[in-house]
């Protein structure tokens, strides 16, 4: 393998295995996830957006490259990716993300955390997700070159966090999401399985939405919608594709991935499914058996869990009453 600067070139999953860095891959897949954000908005607004989301999607992917590197991070990693779940919710609320929730940003986090990774991966990933950024930033405003009078200033949103905070039901749905995502993930490393993050993934993806039916039907769409991508998954694993055909693989299902997320989740994950088994396979090869098993199991796990949450914790907490006196 060539060893070439910390970010030098690779600005995407096919340049990482140009460089000869196939592992280097999921940090910058996690950086084009940018591209996802403000499909519905107007130029300048989409732009803002992308940038805000692309830096707290390489700060996540950063993040998780540190936590890698601790002992007996399997257990931090659930404590932090709660902590993380609930800043990232109130981080898109108070930008007015679209998608909304911190899905993307506790993927990230998870996937980079449970990568094996030394001192100096920590730089390279912050400089290959950032660079994944910028072209997610380059490929999605091309269109300015053909109709420059389209071109306008990005527009920067302007947070409003004391507004996220202060909406009806915010406090509740940011402990919904600490709650749920220790509960599943604790869960999940207690029972030995080799990836607790996919259950509070699958827990994170119940809490969005607008409303408990829309987050409900969310959660029934992320377990269909696995089983659906397992079918698709399998014979990709059974072929079991290396170097550049794999990272060619990946980069085929993130395309399908970000045409039809806006338009159905449920389908979105006949490629989200394999396309994540395919970036672990990546840095850490397993049996296709036991890994089709546990990501059934894990999802089913996390959408259960957030439904509880979502219905036990209400809307509204009840605050302290006066302490009794003796």
């Amino acid at each position: 393998m060539s060893h070439s600067a910390p970010g030098s070139r690779c600005s995407s999953p096919s340049s990482c295995s140009c460089v000869g860095r196939v592992e280097w891959t999921p940090y910058a897949a996690f950086g084009a996830f940018t591209s996802l954000y403000g499909r519905n908005h107007s130029r300048p607004e989409r732009a803002g957006m992308q940038v805000v989301a692309g830096g707290f999607l390489t700060l996540a992917v950063t993040l998780g490259v540190v936590v890698s590197l601790a002992p007996e991070s399997r257990w931090l990693v659930v404590v932090l990716g709660a902590l993380l779940a609930a800043a990232g919710s109130l981080t898109s609320d108070a930008y007015r993300w679209h998608p909304p929730g911190p899905l993307f940003l506790v993927f990230a986090f998870a996937v980079c955390a449970m990568v094996p990774a030394g001192p100096t991966t920590v730089p390279v990933a912050a400089a290959v997700a950032a660079s994944s950024v910028l072209v997610s930033l380059l490929v999605s405003h091309v269109g300015v070159l053909t109709d420059r009078d389209a071109w306008r200033r990005p527009q920067l949103p302007a947070p409003r966090f004391r507004d996220a905070l202060e909406a009806p039901g915010a406090r509740a749905h940011l402990m919904r999401h600490v709650v749920a995502l220790s509960v599943s993930g604790a869960v999940a490393t207690g029972l030995g399985w080799q990836h607790p993050y996919w259950a509070m993934v699958a827990a994170v993806t119940v809490l969005s939405g607008p409303d408990l039916t829309s987050r409900l039907t969310r959660g029934v769409h992320r377990v269909v919608g696995t089983v659906l991508g397992l079918a698709v998954a399998a014979p990709i694993l059974a072929w079991s594709p290396q170097g550049v055909w794999a990272v060619l693989v990946i980069v085929v299902l993130q395309v399908l991935t970000e045409l039809v997320v806006g338009r159905n989740y449920a389908v979105a994950l006949l490629f989200i499914t394999p396309l994540a088994l395919m970036m672990g396979q990546l840095v850490h090869a397993a049996p296709a058996g036991p890994l089709l098993r546990d990501r059934l199991l894990e999802t089913v796990l996390g959408a259960i869990v957030g439904a509880v949450v979502l219905l036990v914790v209400p809307d509204r907490l009840r605050p302290p009453g006066p302490m009794r006196r003796a």
